[in-house]
């Protein structure tokens, strides 16, 4: 008997492909139409991808099943959608951040007079495009498809400017993400030549005696060090500063939203869902991972400091806030995890502010160094406000969406009595402080005769909106986690799901 696919199966199907015909259509036709309807497509394409997207949420809220599957790859695997609570925060956090950016993107695009602007936003949308398959993907050979197209979708971004620095820091990129993703490949198909699927499963389908330890280890890292790359864990870290040659709504993409979130819900994936918390116990490659993110936590921190680029300080603070996210799931905690998933959120937020606040910044006064920033809060207030929520809301104070995934993580660490994660993580909070605080004493410094500051004239609404929206959100969530998606509930979710078979 025929089966019949129901509106809310081919609802993934759908989010995937709004982006990849936008992608298309803004290639083939963005250079014989003007700009308004090139961006137009963008635009629309994004508002769709919210919609199907949001409307998932009540089901899967509810435990309702949402598979797909198009076609079978090898006897038992298919190229197959699941969306499960895991996957719909980062895909919820993706799809609204895409038209935030998509909208800054136009004002910076244009008050930078971009070149290339066809070829920014078909890619811009095939990363989406990617990112989102990964957020569904039911098993390991559909997420490493659309992890390799997510890849070679920010190549054409990272190299925007086409001169050799950016040709240069591409290279970087190729090198280090698709080396480690063919190194991925290999470890997929040792997992299946062992255990015979590839499918995601909350709480793993590796047992700890499938594999002798140290061949158990070695797969652990073959496949999570692709995800260890993208999240820039030390010292797998230097194409993403690097990648800081392109322009700014491109660093927001690369830093906050698809791509090194890509990375940080690989190694998500791979521990809770392949290896699953008693094997990656068992063959100490979730001890070592979290003793690695709390290195990149600290040493990224100091690196930041003597940083006076202020997009360069931002990449060395993304670089040790992600593995905040990489620390909470090699915790192996319901509580660790929930928060791991939930900084997914806060950082994507938070660092986009950050991102964008520099980006009006540059747009509007052509300043990017620190130093040249004297009094700059005089000119551009509500840039610098937003610029002032969002640091003080990676340090983790409360009232911040930071504090909420960071006090679950901490409480992860006290369950499992790993005093020095909490001190690493409480060390790092005042860290954050001290790299990022400067720049806002320096924007507001008093009795400061700076000429060039002296008139008010913030930058371009397009840019300046989305940066208020992002920062007021990141507040919002602080105050009400739940408020508008429910993330942090589903983020609770997946960290039971993942876990009951323990309790």
């Amino acid at each position: 008997m025929m089966n019949y696919l129901t509106a809310l199966e081919l609802r993934p199907l759908y989010a995937v492909l709004v982006s990849l015909i936008a992608s298309g259509l803004i290639y083939v036709l963005g250079e014989h139409i003007r700009p308004n309807a090139r961006e137009g497509i963008t635009l629309t394409a994004a508002v769709l991808k919210i919609i199907i997207v949001y409307s998932m949420i009540p089901a899967v809220l509810a435990g309702t099943e949402i598979r797909l599957e198009l076609f079978s790859i090898v006897k038992g695997v298919s190229f197959a959608f699941n969306v499960d609570a895991a996957g719909m925060v980062f895909a919820c956090v993706a799809s609204t951040l895409w038209i935030l950016t998509s909208i800054y993107s136009i004002g910076y695009m244009r008050g930078h007079g971009e070149q290339n602007q066809t070829g920014y936003y078909a890619a811009f949308a095939m990363c989406l495009c990617a990112a989102t398959g990964l957020c569904f993907a039911a098993n390991l050979i559909t997420f490493f498809i659309f992890f390799e197209v997510l890849t070679v979708a920010t190549y054409p971004l990272v190299v925007h400017y086409r001169d050799a620095e950016g040709t240069m820091s591409g290279r970087k990129y190729l090198a280090y993400t698709l080396i480690s993703g063919q190194i991925f490949f290999a470890g997929i198909v040792i997992v299946y030549a062992v255990t015979g699927t590839m499918e995601f499963t909350p709480g793993g389908f590796i047992k700890p005696d499938m594999m002798p330890m140290p061949w158990m280890l070695l797969v652990f890292f073959m496949m999570v060090g692709a995800g260890m790359v993208k999240a820039g864990v030390m010292p797998l870290h230097s194409w993403l500063p690097a990648a800081m040659v392109a322009p700014t709504p491109v660093s927001a993409l690369l830093h906050a939203v698809a791509v090194v979130k890509a990375g940080a819900f690989c190694t998500l994936r791979v521990v809770l869902y392949v290896f699953g918390p008693e094997a990656a116990k068992a063959c100490k490659g979730a001890e070592i991972l979290a003793w690695m993110a709390v290195f990149t936590i600290i040493v990224s921190s100091f690196i930041a400091m003597r940083k006076y680029n202020l997009k360069a300080r931002l990449a060395f603070s993304t670089v040790g806030q992600l593995s905040y996210i990489v620390l909470g799931i090699c915790i192996l905690t319901p509580y660790s995890t929930a928060g791991a998933l939930y900084h997914i959120v806060a950082h994507a937020f938070m660092k986009i502010t950050l991102f964008m606040a520099a980006g009006a910044i540059f747009v509007t006064t052509h300043k990017k160094d620190i130093r040249e920033m004297v009094g700059i809060g005089r000119r551009m207030p509500y840039t610098m406000i937003a610029f002032t929520a969002a640091s003080i809301g990676i340090a983790g104070f409360p009232f911040f969406v930071g504090f909420v995934s960071k006090a679950n993580i901490i409480m992860g660490a006290v369950a499992m009595g790993k005093p020095v994660f909490v001190a690493t993580l409480i060390a790092s909070a005042l860290l954050a402080l001290t790299y990022l605080m400067p720049v806002v004493l320096v924007a507001f410094k008093k009795n400061v005769d700076n000429p060039e500051f002296e008139k008010y004239g913030e930058a371009a609404p397009a840019m300046l909106v989305p940066l208020i929206i992002t920062a007021v959100i990141s507040i919002i969530l602080g105050v009400f986690p739940n408020a508008g998606l429910h993330l942090f509930d589903l983020a609770v979710m997946a960290g039971n799901q993942i876990f009951m078979p323990y309790m």
